[in-house]
């Protein structure tokens, strides 16, 4: 879906003008469409991660008319599966490791879905800063997956991840879905549970699963009232 400028303005709850100075200054996605702005919703997010910019609760709950109703965070992050002391060297090894323990149906491509991920972090960096990363593929449709998932790692050894804060990466939440609403809906919920101390503190003392999962169950039962 293209969004305009007041679409952009709405998702993070600022003026129009913001929008134009964030694309002059901050390096906002924006894609030209017959001399006029327009934005890819999954890039807004992605820039909103990076940014540690806000985005709209309204946005996080429903993102998309027409979405699928998705299970709950921790529910998602169950399916992934939650891992320690995943070796690595460098991104390509990490993401090889990542890739062989991610919970996933049998029938699904693993050598697809690694090079699709190398794809997509040569376009840019999905290290968010402060030692967490979220790698995906831009289109997750065509990993014919049934349900979404995350797979949560925390590495053996911080790697050199290209992150904007000069930081190693140590956390990985790897995302799949199976449509474009779940894959939007999924990644903008995963940025507002980030931005909860609880959870992050959690996550980074690299806490029990159990530990984590029950916060996760708990920013969604906020996000819900």
């Amino acid at each position: 879906m293209q969004l305009d400028v007041k679409d952009a303005a709405s998702i993070f709850n600022v003026s129009e003008n913001t929008i134009y100075r964030w694309i002059r200054q901050r390096n906002l996605p924006v894609h030209r469409v017959n001399d006029q702005v327009r934005f890819n919703r999954a890039e807004l997010l992605e820039w909103a991660t990076a940014a540690k910019i806000n985005v709209s609760a309204e946005f996080v709950k429903a993102p998309d008319p027409e979405e699928e109703v998705l299970p709950s965070l921790d529910k998602i992050l169950k399916t992934g599966g939650i891992f320690y002391g995943v070796k690595g060297g460098d991104k390509a090894s990490v993401l090889r490791s990542v890739v062989d323990l991610m919970g996933l149906p049998p029938d699904v491509d693993r050598e697809f879905l690694y090079d699709v991920l190398l794809a997509r972090e040569s376009m840019g960096s999905t290290a968010i800063g402060d030692g967490i990363a979220i790698p995906h593929v831009r289109n997750p449709i065509v990993l014919h997956v049934p349900q979404p998932s995350i797979t949560l790692c925390f590495l053996e050894t911080p790697i050199d991840f290209d992150a904007l804060d000069g930081l190693p990466v140590s956390i990985l939440f790897t995302l799949v879905s199976p449509t474009v609403p779940s894959h939007l809906h999924l990644l903008s919920k995963l940025a507002f549970t980030l931005k909860d101390p609880g959870f992050k503190a959690l996550i980074t003392r690299q806490a029990p699963p159990e530990e984590i999962l029950q916060a996760a169950r708990h920013v969604e039962e906020r996000l819900a009232k």
